[in-house]
């Protein structure tokens, strides 16, 4: 009786994404009906150092091989990427945004609390996006902790990275570079910093998000697009 359990539990398992109960726990990810994968990026972005355990966050070394096994998968056909992150290592959310870019299934996302910072890459990141009334983008500089050495060769640095940051959000999204910079580096709205914080609406009047909507329509638009795919 014992063998014969077994050999269910292995058959009902998904290849590459584990049990779903443990994938909620401790990945933010489930599948949802009609084959739709759904990944959560919540909290800070951790990159290449541990965030304090009080500190919530999304681990980039385990997105990545979750959206490998489901670019790999026959049985997953879309994707839905819920954000409520406000932001963190700048090289880990760019590689979880140039992943997910590059997905061959239909993806959406949808902004929900907020997605600040390099989580606006990851947000334009689908092939269609969505946010909530209320969810927020804040575009900014690069902001670095510890040393910084005040050479020409550490602005140069800066200066690449948000090129690079504004390269992939024009890029896949409806701004311009020009606009986005702009926005990056306005001095009028955040007090004692450069940037700008954009609201439901005003992000997709902005051309970063394709529409206004919550979880009923971005996943619509994803079984949509893989029931046309």
């Amino acid at each position: 009786m014992a063998e014969n359990e077994s050999v269910e539990n292995k058959k009902s398992k998904k290849p590459g994404l584990g049990k779903e109960g443990e994938d909620i726990k401790e990945f933010g990810q489930m599948m949802l009906g009609q084959k739709i994968h759904l990944l959560s990026v919540i909290g800070e972005i951790e990159g290449h150092e541990c965030l304090s355990a009080n500190t919530k966050t999304t681990k980039y070394e385990h997105v990545l091989p979750q959206l490998a096994a489901i670019e790999e998968s026959e049985e997953i056909k879309g994707l839905l990427v819920l954000l409520n992150t406000v932001g963190g290592d700048v090289e880990a959310g760019l590689a979880i945004a140039e992943m997910i870019a590059s997905i061959s299934k239909p993806t959406v996302s949808l902004v929900l609390g907020g997605s600040h910072s390099i989580g606006g890459p990851i947000a334009v990141s689908t092939d269609y996006s969505f946010i909530v009334p209320t969810g927020t983008m804040v575009i900014h500089p690069v902001r670095m902790n510890g040393t910084v050495i005040g050479a020409p060769q550490t602005y140069d640095y800066f200066k690449q990275m948000q090129d690079r940051i504004l390269g992939f959000l024009s890029t896949h999204c409806k701004a311009t570079k020009r606009r986005l910079e702009e926005l990056m580096l306005d001095t009028g709205m955040l007090t004692k910093d450069l940037g700008t914080i954009l609201v439901g609406e005003q992000a997709v009047k902005e051309g970063l998000i394709d529409e206004v909507g919550g979880i009923k329509e971005a996943l619509a638009k994803v079984q949509e697009m893989t029931a046309s795919s």
